[in-house]
């Protein structure tokens, strides 16, 4: 942040709020206030270069350019998998890394809830904003009452099949007349 470059700026700039009788002019405040913004961005475009020659150095240390004239197919083959090797490796360890960022962050979630239920505090969740039109709220609000009291019209009708019931009558009839074929013909056509 730029409020740690200076203590001038901190007290110029950042420190805003305080409504205190300054002992600069307001010109004098705002002449300063630019030399330190254009201060404070001339030392970003320097950090930025200074990350950049950081970061081809160590790109040229880690991974020196290949050299691949005048290498025979064995001495290739054997290349690449000295190069897949380094990949595994370096994948391990960024999957490694993701793997206790993550556990970091859970645990410090899961602390900073603590002290909140600790303090009496409940933090409240974030809720996310749903874009309706006018049209749309008012269309949801009456369709809503519609399909309430139109519920059941809606439904499928189901007809109900009543039991057939049979007369009770003698068994002995019963069993003279389903036995043989005619009877099974009987029971088929029944099923049908």
């Amino acid at each position: 942040s730029l409020c740690t470059i200076t203590p001038l700026f901190t007290l110029l700039v950042c420190s805003s709020k305080k409504k205190a009788k300054s002992k600069y002019s307001a010109t004098r405040r705002l002449l300063l206030k630019s030399k330190l913004l254009k201060k404070a961005e001339s030392l970003l475009v320097k950090e930025k270069e200074q990350k950049e020659v950081e970061r081809e150095h160590t790109l040229r240390e880690r991974a020196p350019p290949l050299n691949l004239s005048g290498l025979s197919v064995q001495e290739l083959k054997e290349l690449c998998r000295d190069l897949h090797h380094k990949i595994d490796i370096v994948d391990e360890a960024r999957y490694d890394l993701n793997i206790k960022v993550a556990r970091n962050d859970a645990e410090i979630l899961s602390l900073t809830q603590k002290i909140y239920e600790l303090k009496g505090k409940m933090k409240r969740p974030n809720l996310r904003r749903v874009k309706k039109s006018a049209d749309a709220m008012l269309g949801a609000l009456t369709d809503t009452r519609v399909m309430k009291a139109d519920f059941k019209a809606n439904l499928k009708t189901v007809k109900k099949e009543e039991e057939k019931k049979e007369e009770v009558t003698d068994w002995r009839k019963n069993v003279e007349a389903m036995s043989g074929m005619e009877g099974r013909k009987k029971l088929f056509n029944a099923g049908q």
